[in-house]
């Protein structure tokens, strides 16, 4: 949430609609009746996390996140390395997570450059709606299992979902993540445009983080009771809680004017 830098990609103008906002919620929607529908396509998604997952991370460190230089492309091919040497190890799914993340970035940048602000907000908070009644409703259980299984072919990492052990997360949810990070980097349409690395953004980025990390460890605490979390609830709260905190001191700024 704290990596990307404020800006659009211009090319994309053309295609900006309120209706990608839909996108997010869709993934899921879409992903598991998929899977429902034929479990043999969860193959066929790992193998397109594999061969999309590398390049998004390449641009991302070329172009997206703070302090990218174009060399830095080249450093999603260690990463990939490290995943496919040590997969079953804590440094290959460290790997694979930061490949992962990273080209949730490029996506997140997509989405942003080709969405309204205010409708991109709400397509995180219908994200996270979606996922909570998927999850309490026990529909996601099945699908996300035979999903973070799946192999493109022996011995390749699975780039699909993210692994600690037994613990796992959906693609998805570092997805959300990284979205809200994208969103929160640019600058206010009514607010100071402080430029492509601007200190207003990288400061409620990085608060925005760090609520995300203290109602994520809250939250965390329902596993006492529960096997699964919907993971995406805290991001779209930490988004909420950002969001009525600036419009709150904007509207205190504008009384005392």
């Amino acid at each position: 949430m704290a990596l990307p830098v404020s800006g659009s990609l211009p090319w994309l103008n053309r295609l900006r609609s309120r209706w990608w906002a839909l996108i997010p919620a869709l993934s899921i929607v879409a992903v598991i009746a998929i899977v429902e529908a034929d479990s043999g396509s969860a193959t066929a998604l790992a193998w397109l996390a594999l061969v999309a997952v590398p390049p998004l991370a390449a641009f991302a460190l070329a172009a997206l996140v703070r302090g990218s230089r174009p060399s830095w492309a080249w450093a999603a091919v260690p990463l990939l390395v490290l995943a496919w040497a040590s997969r079953d190890s804590l440094l290959g799914e460290v790997a694979a997570t930061a490949l992962s993340g990273l080209a949730c970035i490029s996506l997140g940048w997509l989405l942003v450059s080709a969405v309204p602000d205010q409708w991109l907000r709400l397509g995180v908070y219908a994200m996270a709606v979606v996922d909570t009644y998927y999850v309490s409703s026990d529909l996601l259980q099945g699908p996300n299992a035979v999903l973070s299984a799946a192999v493109p072919a022996a011995g390749l990492p699975r780039l699909q979902a993210v692994h600690f052990g037994s613990a796992q997360m959906g693609f998805g949810d570092l997805f959300i993540a990284a979205l809200v990070g994208c969103l929160l980097a640019q600058p206010p349409a009514d607010g100071p445009q402080s430029g492509l690395y601007g200190r207003f953004e990288a400061r409620r980025q990085r608060n925005a983080a760090v609520l995300v990390g203290v109602l994520a460890l809250g939250f965390d605490l329902l596993f006492f009771a529960v096997d699964e979390l919907p993971a995406t609830v805290p991001v779209a709260l930490a988004l909420a809680v950002v969001s009525w905190l600036e419009r709150g001191r904007r509207f205190g700024s504008a009384s005392a004017a």
